[in-house]
């Protein structure tokens, strides 16, 4: 078995390391015609200076034995380069973690594959505390069930590891005319999933997967504060969102125009409400058909698009949409953000929860809902970062798993959840919170994913019109420093798939531990361990693995 980084790896770090990306005017999910609130950054950011660029080279050896159902026992030799950057400003920040990865196994049937994975958000302030320019990049490898399932957090040795690609640029306004609060924000972005093998289940039934996207976000608010104008605050937003799927040429199209007052009832708290016009559309192609009628599957296992069919509509929905909510921001440290109302023809929650009393601690709460395809979930989920965090790795694998520490603001990217390639209306929420105890740095993520998906009558895709995957997942790492020359780190995870109908469900859980010892200032050797199991109702056997790595890292 033998995996390549393919075409898009380059211009992703490209794109990431030339760029540059503010906290996000808007931090929020796929719901473009929710409410804009206030920038959700938090307060410290840009009132320090700091500089890290820590480029590395790290060379083990690792076994992995099976514990069950076999006792199979692997090999290999793994190299890896990278470089960790946190670079903060007055007004500009940098946070990335970028790692490439070459496993070179030993005998008939080996380990054999290299990787590059990472996570970055950065920023420059093209105009100080007015306009910045944002950008953003993450690279991962995903274990992937026949059912359309995945996991953050693949093993090495196995096939059904695959890999995914987000990056996104542009620029992002926060600044005042007068007595007018203007905001907004514009980005392009692109997505792609690889994965070897076409996805089967075990009756048989192809499942089409993500293949790639590219998602346009455009939104502009302008609005008066409570107590200067009028006694109300009064706003106005307009914007949108689509998403270009290469699945059978699917798009989503959301785009809205609304207004907003708020009353406020004390100096902490306020009422919000607002109301106006959704115009939003998800439509495809259908794919080519066979002599019998059936859809013509190409080499990779995904539908091949007639480019010549008609555009079929799936889901179309325009009139009056409306919220109301409130905003609780006691000090600067709390914000409290909740709506209720209606969106794509139904009831719609949203809000988001940020909490920190301290620099030592973050708590962050987050509920969304939005229609968008996979990739739009995750170019939305790497822009609620912000730009300062460190990403926690699995000491064993070297993988990015999801979370990161540092950041005073959202932790968590998120679950993949599905990678069918239908679009989808996903509902959620997440939470994360991070402690810093002196020498023990602790983080913890949490979340759950619904994922309802759409697609045209008379398409390849229509048999998914309809169905529910759902995903519930929880991360946490810790890293606890020995004394000015020894830490120990340590991640776990565990997570939940409910695939559409029966038999489709996926659990996967698995823990890690390594001790960091300096030998000299640069050279530091390593010793790690991990316990991973996986139980899937598509096979008839529950899979658990033991790997162990010893190896040395040079600090340059």
């Amino acid at each position: 078995m033998t995996m390549r980084p393919k075409r898009l790896v380059l211009p992703l770090i490209a794109v990431v390391l030339a760029g540059a990306a503010a906290t996000p005017a808007f931090a929020q999910m796929q719901g473009q015609g929710q409410r804009q609130g206030q920038n959700q950054g938090n307060d410290l950011i840009g009132q320090r200076s700091e500089r890290v660029v820590q480029p590395y080279i790290e060379v083990g050896q690792v076994v992995s034995a099976e514990l069950s159902p076999g006792n199979d026992v692997v090999t290999f030799t793994q190299v890896a380069v990278g470089v960790d950057i946190n670079v903060q400003g007055r007004n500009s920040g940098a946070a990335v973690s970028l790692r490439y990865e070459r496993n070179i196994g030993y005998g008939d049937d080996s380990i054999d594959t290299d990787t590059i994975s990472g996570i970055a958000r950065t920023s420059v302030a093209l105009i100080p505390n007015a306009l910045s320019f944002e950008t953003g990049g993450l690279a991962a490898r995903t274990r992937i069930d026949p059912g359309g399932g995945t996991t953050a957090n693949p093993l090495v040795r196995e096939d059904a590891e695959s890999r995914f690609y987000s990056a996104y640029a542009g620029p992002s306004l926060n600044t005042r005319v007068g007595d007018v609060d203007l905001t907004g924000v514009a980005r392009v972005g692109y997505n792609r999933f690889e994965t070897d093998a076409a996805l089967v289940t075990p009756q048989g039934q192809t499942v089409d997967v993500f293949d790639d996207s590219v998602t346009y976000l455009g939104q502009l608010r302008a609005g008066t504060r409570p107590g200067e104008v009028l006694p109300v605050g009064l706003a106005v937003t307009a914007g949108g969102f689509q998403e270009d799927i290469g699945n059978l040429d699917q798009r989503v199209r959301d785009l809205f125009v609304r207004g907003d007052v708020t009353v406020p009832l004390n100096n902490n708290l306020a009422i919000v409400a607002g109301a106006g016009y959704e115009d939003v559309e998800i439509s495809s192609r259908d794919a080519l058909r066979d002599a019998n009628g059936d859809p013509v599957i190409g080499a990779d296992g995904r539908f091949v698009t007639d480019p010549a069919s008609p555009r079929q509509i799936a889901f179309d929905v325009d009139g009056l949409l409306w919220d109301v909510g409130v905003l609780w921001r006691p000090s600067s440290r709390t914000n409290l953000q909740a709506a209720v109302g209606r969106r794509y023809d139904s009831t719609t929650y949203y809000g988001q929860f940020t909490y920190v009393p301290n620099e030592r601690s973050a708590f962050a709460l987050q509920a969304y809902d939005g229609v968008s395809g996979f990739g739009g979930v995750l170019n939305n989920a790497l822009a609620g970062l912000d730009s300062d965090f460190q990403a926690i790795r699995n000491p064993v694998t070297g993988d990015f798993g999801g979370l990161v520490t540092g950041t005073q603001g959202q932790a968590i990217v998120g679950s993949l959840g599905s990678v069918r390639s239908a679009a989808f209306r996903g509902r959620g929420v997440r939470a994360s919170y991070e402690r810093n105890f002196g020498r023990t740095v602790a983080a913890i993520g949490a979340g759950y994913d619904r994922r309802t998906f759409i697609a045209a009558a008379g398409t390849a895709l229509a048999p998914a019109n309809g169905i529910t995957d759902e995903s519930y997942y929880v991360i946490a790492g810790l890293t606890r420093n020995l004394g000015l020359d020894a830490d120990i780190t340590s991640n776990a995870y565990i997570n939940w798939f409910d695939g559409a109908g029966t038999g489709n469900d996926v659990t996967a859980m698995g823990g890690s531990i390594a001790y960091n010892q300096s030998i000299t200032r640069r050279l530091v050797g390593r010793a790690a361990i991990a316990v991973d199991y996986f139980d899937s109702q598509l096979t008839a056997e529950d899979f658990a693995f033991a790997t162990a790595l010893i190896g040395m890292r040079y600090n340059f």
